[in-house]
């Protein structure tokens, strides 16, 4: 208990010099699970421990704290599974046809290893293959979307400025391509990247995804606009059970007793609930969109899971129930 109390110090330390706006309280009992009175005493130990730690003048009625940069340098270090788990999300990125941030990440994890003392190095770059190997993330196969890189790099950009974009979108079914002016917002990526946007027109006025492939042209417009305080870019997201955007609805999966435990270990959606039946099967409820991406997924299943609502969905998914050689 000592030990893990001196490591949730030292943590907390790392986090108020990495916070250039200091934590609040509040901060802190939501970074590290703990109570109100717990939160206090942490933040007491940290003053105790590191008298040059300050308060940030913020002007607001919550107080906020920090450590000057530099503090805790020679204090820092990197272990094999911190880098190894950059460099996985690099190769991620790199698998996923995403270079822009896959580049940022490489010279990220390049600036980290330059800090490292050379005997520190030494040891951790055997620990660092070793880890890679196992990941195997290079070597995975399966198939991406091609991206123009150079569309994402300037999205981003407008992203961050809040600039307005004319883009040239061809559409999927009528191949038609048309111009858009839309005030982009935030990417979304699964088994299709789209660009999440408002769309400026009397007809749509709404928040729209556009497939980041069917992007053929981009103009960066010197145009700002003010992004909707409102708008959520998570909650957009968790909406859907995968990517497409309707009015969710409710929906009730039975899982055989045979495939329950496989089920059990996967996250379908954040709504999810699960409740296991006597039977030993499991039922698993969720509010979501998109019941075309949800019967493709119940699809790998095959005859393991029964969609027991609603109805329309059970449509879809019962007739091409199969039984397959493995669950997913």
């Amino acid at each position: 208990m000592r030990y893990e109390k001196a490591d949730n110090l030292l943590q907390l330390a790392l986090e108020l010099q990495a916070a250039r706006g200091g934590l609040s309280l509040l901060d802190i009992e939501q970074k590290f699970g703990v109570g109100r009175r717990t939160a206090m005493r942490m933040r007491d130990a940290a003053m105790r421990n590191f008298p040059q730690m300050e308060e940030v003048a913020t002007g607001e009625r919550i107080k906020r704290w920090r450590l000057p940069t530099g503090t805790l340098d020679r204090l820092v270090a990197f272990t094999a599974e911190e880098l190894a788990a950059l460099e996985s999300a690099t190769r991620l990125f790199e698998r996923d046809n995403r270079e822009d941030e896959a580049a940022e990440l490489a010279t990220l994890g390049a600036k980290l290893r330059a800090l490292l003392k050379p005997d520190v190095a030494r040891r951790v770059e055997p620990d660092l293959e070793a880890l890679l190997e196992a990941e195997g993330l290079a070597m995975r196969p399966g198939p991406r979307p091609r991206i123009d890189i150079s569309v994402v790099e300037e999205l981003r950009q407008a992203i961050m400025a809040c600039t307005k974009v004319k883009l040239r979108y061809r559409n999927r079914k009528t191949k038609q391509v048309n111009e858009r002016l839309v005030h982009p917002y935030g990417f979304l990526h699964g088994h299709r990247n789209y660009l999440v946007a408002w769309h400026e027109n009397p007809k749509a006025n709404a928040v729209t995804l556009f497939a980041l492939p069917h992007i053929e042209g981009i103009e960066l417009t010197a145009e700002p606009f003010q992004r909707d305080p409102e708008f959520s870019l998570e909650a957009f997201a968790t909406r859907s059970f995968g990517l497409f955007q309707s009015e969710p609805f409710k929906t009730v999966w039975r899982f055989s007793p045979e495939a329950a435990d496989d089920a059990e270990e996967f996250i379908f959606h954040p709504t999810q609930q699960v409740e296991r039946q006597s039977d030993g099967s499991l039922l698993v409820t969720i509010m979501a969109a998109s019941d075309l991406e949800m019967a493709w997924h119940l699809y790998s299943w095959g005859d393991k899971v029964e969609v027991l609502e609603p109805r329309e969905l059970a449509e879809m998914v019962h007739g091409q129930r199969v039984e397959w050689a493995a669950l997913p």
